[in-house]
């Protein structure tokens, strides 16, 4: 069932009521919190000076992507993150782009692979979450929502990760990659997960600062949230040139400013377990990195955030042209129906385990009941594009 806020509505008169009094900005209003995760750019974008507490580096932060100003600041690896707000309810149009994050994604200009894709370069994903002050007390403590992007309902999308990062001890003896001499300490800081592996972010000659955030006195730092599944290449074979491609849709810092994809609907939005929301509009957003990867001397990948705009304030909300096709498998076979939801006119095919195509359907926008009572016990997969949904026949 979708569930549906808009009786909440009532709220967000009163507020838009309010808010008329004075002049609202299309730029972000406040940070309300700032924790990046160790990374090689943390301490400097914004720059830790001797003393500072967290709620300095929150100011620091917000001075750097407030107003339209547009300063780099820096989530670090994985789980990385920080809370910001607008100065009114950004209104949730169906059909229309809402509200655009700002980062620093570009493509590559000398890839030296004439067959890679156009869509690569310096592209590192950040979830976007976001929340609508149902209580009406200008903090964001009320339940948080998903924007579900291109890679949501994907299998290699991994939605219950926990990463656990462990403070360095600064004066250790450092461990060298001899293959690579921009990396100049192989276990820096050492980081855990609750069963996706283990590993250690390096450090490199290029940022001699320690990476880990100096405000921060506790010895580990742990982030929960959904993981995407790597995204880059090592075009160069030998590891000299890596490049990161961008996901189709729906990421902070994912594709660059001037591309409508990083623009960012409400109506993407979906709860804890999947369902859809609707929402009038939101006031807060949350981004983190979405990534735990490590590309050689270009160190971690890490999401960057420079400012976000409201697109109806700017007037430059457009229409979202591209139908973006995502399923969604609501049950497996019961009385030998499939029930997919999907939200485009789509044709999918099924395959078996062996890769042989054994059946063709039409789906329709919305939730769809496919027989397949034709279909003998076993796996399948259900492809549309470049969505691949498994299913069990019993």
């Amino acid at each position: 069932m979708i569930k549906n806020l808009l009786t909440t509505a009532i709220i967000a008169l009163c507020l838009s009521a309010a808010g008329s009094m004075y002049a609202q900005s299309p730029y972000i209003h406040k940070v309300y919190e700032y924790k990046p995760a160790p990374g090689q750019f943390i301490n400097k974008l914004p720059e830790y000076e001797e003393g500072d507490n967290a709620n300095d580096m929150r100011l620091k932060a917000e001075e750097y992507i407030a107003n339209d100003r547009q300063i780099i600041v820096s989530l670090g690896g994985y789980g990385g993150y920080i809370v910001f707000g607008f100065d009114h309810l950004v209104e949730n149009i169906t059909g229309k782009y809402d509200f655009k994050i700002l980062g620093n994604a570009f493509w590559a200009n000398a890839n030296p692979n004439p067959n890679a894709s156009s869509e690569c370069g310096s592209c590192e994903p950040g979830i976007v979450m976001v929340s609508y002050d149902v209580n009406g007390n200008e903090e964001p403590d009320d339940e948080w929502y998903e924007l579900a992007g291109s890679e949501y309902y994907k299998p290699e999308t991994i939605h219950d990760y926990q990463i656990t990062y462990y403070k360095p001890d600064e004066n250790k003896i450092p461990t060298p990659d001899q293959s690579y001499p921009a990396l100049n300490d192989t276990t820096y800081i050492r980081w855990t997960t609750n069963g996706y592996g283990n590993g250690y972010l390096y450090r490199n000659t290029f940022h001699k600062q320690p990476y880990y955030p100096e405000w921060i006195n506790e010895d580990e730092l742990v982030f929960k949230g959904a993981k995407l599944v790597n995204n880059y290449t090592d075009e160069s074979g030998d590891g000299s040139y890596y490049v990161q491609c961008a996901f189709d849709w729906g990421y902070a810092d994912n594709h660059p400013n001037s591309d409508p994809r990083s623009n960012f609907k409400i109506d993407w939005a979906v709860d804890s377990t999947g369902q859809p929301v609707v929402l009038p509009g939101i006031h807060f957003v949350k981004v983190y990195t979405g990534l735990n990867q490590y590309c050689g001397w270009l160190g971690e990948t890490s999401t960057e955030i420079m400012g976000a705009q409201d697109l109806h304030l700017l007037n430059t909300s457009v229409e979202d042209v591209k139908k973006h096709s995502w399923l969604k498998l609501l049950q497996n076979p019961v009385e030998n129906h499939l029930i997919i939801v999907s939200n485009t006119i789509e044709d999918a095919d099924v395959y078996n385990m062996s890769g042989m195509r054994v059946m063709k359907v039409r789906l329709k926008a919305g939730i769809n009941y496919i027989s397949c009572e034709n279909l003998s016990k076993g796996i399948y997969i259900l492809n549309v594009k470049n969505n691949n949904i498994k299913f069990i026949k019993k």
